[in-house]
């Protein structure tokens, strides 16, 4: 038995070398050394359940959760249910719900966070990060990056107007610069790839599912994004084609997208 879950733990410290942002290219003995009294938890997260809740104040949980697959994981405010937050496999989430460092600070509005769409992730615990990031520097600048992400992200929203194609570009501006950032994207060939329902571009940019449709439509036909299914039907995914295209969208106003027909 011991030696199952000896196995089992070398796997999933194998696994956060390999495939997480804030992991990436670490030694698995070193990450093994710092966390030798407490267990990584695998856990496959389930859509629609609740993981937790964000942001409350004089809250902390106890587990930073590193997203190894599937997705993605959102982040949904109240009271107007408009999702904040993404991750995708390779990212992580929870750490602006730990009391440690910038986590201490990022109490706002509590936010619900759960899984769009099944996921699996290796929960660290608390006591693991700040062991490693006492004990390197790359580990520390990894984990500020990740708040400044976060930040970022919104501030991508937060330029989403009420003008149907710039608010989808800014969301898929936001999830391009983030996947950048991570160093998970782009593609070999440029573009860049989304798990992206039409449900998640609707609730993010307050937008109906219909006009999200035709927004969709047209950037299609025009040629920056192209739309379709995973080899295995498993995704409503969204590839873009055309990056630098779609930052002319996503800085555009009113009447200036020629392929928008409504005025």
């Amino acid at each position: 038995m011991a030696s199952a879950q000896q196995h089992e733990r070398q796997s999933l410290i194998q696994q956060l070398a390999q495939h997480n942002f804030l992991f990436r290219n670490c030694d698995p003995n070193w990450i093994a050394e710092h966390c030798p009294e407490h267990d990584l938890i695998h856990e496959k997260l389930y859509s629609n359940r609740p993981i937790y809740t964000a942001f409350r104040p004089h809250d902390s949980i106890d587990y930073l959760y590193a997203v190894i697959s599937g997705g993605p994981v959102i982040v949904r405010s109240t009271p107007l249910d408009r999702i904040i937050a993404l991750t995708y496999p390779g990212g992580c989430f929870g750490m602006r719900s730990l009391d440690f460092n910038y986590g201490q600070f990022c109490r706002a509005f509590p936010s619900l966070v759960e899984s769009y769409k099944t996921t699996d992730v290796v929960k660290v615990p608390l006591e693991v990060i700040q062991a490693l990031y006492a004990a390197n520097g790359d580990f520390r600048t990894r984990y500020g990056l990740l708040f400044g992400l976060r930040e970022k992200f919104q501030y991508h929203l937060l330029n989403c107007g009420a003008y149907p194609p710039q608010a989808v570009a800014a969301l898929l501006r936001a999830l391009i610069y983030q996947e950048r950032s991570l160093g998970i994207q782009p593609q070999a060939d440029g573009t860049y790839c989304f798990d992206l329902p039409v449900d998640i571009i609707s609730h993010a940019c307050q937008l109906n599912h219909r006009t999200v449709e035709q927004v969709l439509k047209g950037m299609t036909q025009v040629g920056l994004i192209k739309m379709g299914k995973a080899a295995d039907a498993s995704g409503d995914w969204i590839r873009v084609i055309d990056p630098e295209g779609m930052k002319e969208v996503y800085g555009a106003t009113r009447d200036k997208v020629s392929w928008w027909p409504l005025k």
